[in-house]
């Protein structure tokens, strides 16, 4: 198996600790632990690295643009996410309805951590990464909590999505020096490597709508930058070399459009652009919003904001606004963090 390796020239801006899509100053960094620092792929993996000349770097001029009218629509679905009820590493995967209603825990363990949660394709089950084994392992769960454990004791793993035909699970390995992007089938069966780079880490992947592309964040800390690889790790290229984020994005469901977030601690805003890295445009109006999650009919967002409690580590809720940033709903509401939406059908 062919790796691909690609040195980016990487500018370390402080930030927040969180990973991905957390609080503006949580301590939820699973790629940042301390880890080994031997790299161990899978059985018959071969390690090439090759150096480039890093992309100019251009600054990004975070400016609302006005967008096209938006369709008229009511939101449905669901929406997975993460509650941490109970304080540091006891977080739990919860479930409501697209407006808010029917919020319920799925995860029962109050002692051990859950997290980074997407919905299977029908809308069944959802996958997800936990610690109950010891290390962070890949679960299957049905909507009444039945669980199925997936993988055994070759990572820690994180931010796993089944495949739009639900064969395939694509996941991120920061079992290494560098985190790295591995797919399995949907067993768990059949699990390895399609891309990692030797100095930065690749994060956050996520399934294109047809299932022949996966988007992933590469880099490290604030400043990486968004690339689009085949599902097997063939012809990666970068999305856009002025845009910076920490994680979490998404396609929309048409396949023409990326959602994701960049900014500075407590400033962080919501993009869209075309897949190209065009058309690149503010959507959302302040509050430190993030991770940001498409509706499955394409006309709303969920995202991670603390719109109406700045400043507070803990005031993370989960709203949805329409395309151009109109129409903020907020649909939790807790003195603890829920972060990480993922909408589902």
């Amino acid at each position: 198996m062919v790796r691909y390796a690609f040195l980016i020239f990487l500018v370390l801006i402080s930030g927040c600790t969180i990973q991905g899509d957390g609080g503006a100053s949580r301590t939820k960094t699973p790629f940042a632990l301390e880890l080994p620092t031997v790299f161990n792929p899978v059985e018959g993996a071969t390690l090439e690295t090759t150096s480039i000349s890093p992309p100019p770097i251009v600054a990004l001029t975070f400016t609302p643009t006005a967008t096209a009218t938006i369709a008229d629509s009511t939101p449905t679905g669901k929406i997975v996410f993460t509650r941490q009820m109970f304080g540091e590493n006891h977080d739990q995967i919860c479930l409501m309805n697209a407006d808010g209603s029917g919020q319920r825990r799925l995860t029962s363990d109050s002692s051990l951590e859950h997290f980074y949660s997407s919905l299977a394709p029908d809308g069944n089950s959802v996958v997800f990464s936990t610690n109950q084994s010891g290390n962070f392992e890949i679960y299957e769960m049905d909507l009444k909590g039945n669980q199925t454990r997936l993988t055994f004791g070759f990572g820690d793993l994180y931010a796993p999505e089944i495949s739009p035909d639900g064969r395939r699970i694509v996941f991120a390995n920061g079992s290494g020096q560098y985190s790295s992007i591995w797919v399995m089938d949907r067993d768990g069966s059949n699990p390895h490597e399609i891309f990692s780079n030797y100095g930065s880490d690749a994060v956050d992947p996520t399934w294109s709508p047809d299932g022949m592309q996966i988007l992933f964040a590469l880099g490290v800390g604030n400043d990486r930058q968004l690339f689009i690889m085949n599902r097997d790790g063939t012809n990666v290229r970068l999305v856009s070399s002025t845009f910076r984020t920490r994680g979490r994005s998404d396609w929309s469901p048409d396949g023409r459009t990326i959602a994701a977030y960049s900014g500075d601690p407590w400033m962080r805003e919501i993009f869209l652009m075309r897949t190209d890295g065009s058309d690149l445009h503010q959507i959302s109006s302040g509050g430190n919003v993030q991770a940001p999650s498409f509706s499955p009919d394409g006309q709303w967002i969920a995202f991670t904001g603390y719109i109406d409690r700045m400043q507070d580590e803990e005031g993370c809720e989960i709203y949805i606004m329409r395309l151009d940033g109109s129409d903020v709903r907020r649909l939790t509401n807790n003195t603890y963090c829920d972060w990480q939406p993922r909408w589902g059908p």
